[in-house]
């Protein structure tokens, strides 16, 4: 088999991510708030498998309750890089949902990510990372971050990447069963949107926040239980805007030890956190992992 062919055999990782820090600093003119923020994979992934389609065709494989393929954030990221390259190939997107969705870990953006970054490639379209990560943002905030590939510090909306080296520890997640509005959350009265900036040496020495917690917390019990369950186990923290909540581990003895008293109460995962993305280790590989 050629390398060609190889790499359309490659199924290709989708990871999720954390937010280890979520501080609101601002908002701008037209609405969107100004953050500061700390990304890291981890590698519970979706999987996305690309079939070539000779039609010229974008399309899924299996589409997502209630969620038009129209609407599916990889095929608007296929079609995105179709429009704005005028490439004239085709494919089937072939997805392995894993990341439970509305949950804060960036399932649908990494979905996208991993389409820009994989068809750039398949397709051989040469786009920069900046480009990718350009077209990313116009697809949702968090898709530059997974583009970008590395456990990142952000400011601005997202966008304003730079990369960071944080500890790569295990974690248990818990997924209460709701499903946090974003919108709701960041319209919220009581929601801080004047925190201090802060440096990384900051966040280095420890300052974790998430100016989300409290209004999440009030509006959402489910989540307000796990992390005081989470609690007994490690400091638990709110990923983003929820509804996922996170512990880290010094070893995989002490987080599957939480992951088992836990697991019969709760959805819960776990796995390694990593600041390196799954999706760039396979890219470096030349896309020989399937």
């Amino acid at each position: 088999m050629d390398n060609n062919g190889l790499l359309w055999s490659t199924r290709w990782p989708a990871p999720a991510k954390l937010n280890l820090m979520l501080r609101i600093v601002g908002q701008r003119p037209d609405g969107y708030h100004l953050l500061q923020t700390v990304f890291q994979f981890v590698e519970l992934c979706d999987w996305i498998t690309f079939h070539p389609d000779a039609s010229g065709r974008v399309s899924l494989k299996n589409t997502l309750p209630d969620v038009a393929e129209s609407e599916d954030l990889t095929v608007r990221a296929a079609r995105l890089l179709k429009d704005t390259t005028g490439c004239q190939e085709g494919v089937c997107i072939d997805v392995e949902k894993n990341l439970p969705m509305g949950g804060g870990l960036g399932g649908g953006s990494s979905d996208a990510a991993t389409v820009l970054v994989v068809l750039n490639k398949l397709w051989d379209l040469q786009l920069s990372p900046g480009k990718l990560m350009e077209l990313g943002l116009s697809l949702g905030a968090d898709v530059p971050v997974f583009v970008f590939g590395h456990a990142a510090w952000a400011e601005g909306v997202g966008e304003e990447i730079q990369p960071i080296t944080v500890p790569e520890r295990w974690v248990v997640i818990i997924k209460p069963d709701c499903h946090v509005n974003t919108k709701e959350i960041f319209s919220a009265k009581e929601l801080t949107r004047d925190s201090k900036s802060i440096k990384i040496s900051d966040f280095t020495a420890g300052h974790h926040q998430n100016d989300c917690l409290d209004v999440v917390c009030q509006r959402y019990p489910s989540v307000k239980n796990a992390l005081v369950d989470l609690s007994e186990f490690s400091d638990a923290k709110l990923t983003g805007t929820g509804a996922c909540v996170f512990a880290q581990f010094d070893s995989e003895i002490k987080a599957v030890g939480a992951y088992q008293s836990l697991k019969t109460k709760w959805r819960v995962y776990v796995t390694k956190c990593v600041n390196e993305s799954p999706l760039f280790s396979i890219m470096k590989l030349g896309g020989s992992l399937s």
